[in-house]
């Protein structure tokens, strides 16, 4: 794994939007292989990354987080 891969769960508060699209961006160049796409790869890439950003925010919103006290 990746040791610049961020944790987003954080148990004081919640993923801002812009942490999340931070992730997401993050997962789409590393799997792709691209930092910056061509011309004509730009939608596909920008999809990828608005799927994973939508995927993870579903992700984090369903998880069940621990009562302390």
């Amino acid at each position: 794994m990746c040791r610049s891969i961020h944790v987003l769960r954080l148990p004081d508060r919640p993923a801002t939007p812009e942490e999340i699209r931070a992730a997401a961006l993050q997962y789409v160049r590393k799997v792709s292989g691209y930092r910056k796409p061509s011309q004509a790869n730009a939608a596909a890439f920008e999809q990828a990354v608005l799927s994973v950003e939508q995927a993870t925010a579903e992700l984090l919103q369903s998880l069940k987080t621990r009562q302390v006290g």
